[in-house]
């Protein structure tokens, strides 16, 4: 039963650290259309510390605590998909990071990139969680 409430968690947690990350870089690409200072830049501004802080940040640990003890409880430490996954998960734990830089850069102002940089990484979690779940469903390793 234990294996099954924390399965359950971890996916509740996946879920909404997903949508963060999926949606963090398209708050990105408006955001980079918006003049400095402007009204909707300052908006963009809110919107996205609030995403990142409240929702993904938490979602991102929790699915990391959740994810840990399944593999502790399923005893996956060997098994050569798990080894994949993780390595997929450090990745996306990765764009996380650089998404919550290019956060900071906004927040002061500073960006430079443009809105069809940000379109593109906006499909980078896509691809990797598309990895992850064919992974975890079919376990090829």
């Amino acid at each position: 039963m234990l294996y099954e409430v924390l399965k359950a968690l971890h996916i509740v947690a996946v879920i909404a650290w997903m949508a963060g990350l999926l949606y963090l870089p398209r708050l990105f690409v408006y955001h980079a259309d918006a003049p400095p200072g402007s009204p909707q830049s300052e908006t963009f501004k809110v919107m996205e510390r609030r995403l990142l802080r409240g929702i993904m940040n938490p979602a991102m640990i929790l699915v990391w605590i959740f994810g840990l003890l399944l593999a502790w409880q399923g005893e996956w430490w060997h098994a050569g998909w798990w080894h994949l996954k993780f390595a997929l998960v450090c990745i996306l734990t990765y764009v996380h990071h650089l998404y919550g830089r290019w956060r900071k850069t906004f927040e002061a102002d500073r960006n430079t990139r443009t809105a069809t940089y940000y379109r593109w990484w906006n499909e980078v979690p896509t691809l990797l969680m598309i990895g992850i779940v064919f992974l975890v469903v079919l376990k090829p390793l």
